[in-house]
């Protein structure tokens, strides 16, 4: 597959993890991008950090990139060939899948040695 071309996001990250049956706080869907995940086991919120009560804030800051969609449903093997040289090289990851597009999200403290990995990896950075 050849290389993608991604961005990353400006804003930093949080990823933040509430019961099944919490509701969904204000707090939590504010902002260009955020995901919130309901599931039997628990309630995913990704957001900016900045949206996180102070008394709240997580320990782990992350970064999104967004690959450049939109990608045919049919397509495959297209976030596998994102993350795999990722995995490779010791980076953890959350990712974020919508109906175009996906994000990945790598640690802030990775973030310069993930770009450095995507882009060896042929993967192309957009900037601006």
């Amino acid at each position: 597959m050849a290389g993608l071309k991604f961005r990353a996001l400006q804003e930093r990250f949080a990823i933040y993890r509430l019961a099944a049956d919490a509701p969904i706080p204000d707090w939590a869907i504010s902002g260009d991008f955020v995901s919130v995940t309901r599931t039997l086991d628990e309630l995913s919120i990704v957001c900016p950090i900045d949206n996180i009560p102070p008394d709240q804030k997580p320990e782990l800051v992350w970064v999104a990139l967004k690959l450049e969609g939109p990608f045919a449903f049919a397509e495959t093997g297209i976030l596998a060939s994102f993350i795999g040289p990722l995995a490779a090289g010791g980076i953890p990851i959350f990712a974020v899948s919508t109906f175009d597009t996906d994000y990945v999200l790598v640690w802030e403290q990775d973030f310069v040695k993930a770009l450095e990995i995507l882009q060896t990896s042929g993967h192309i950075l957009l900037t601006g």
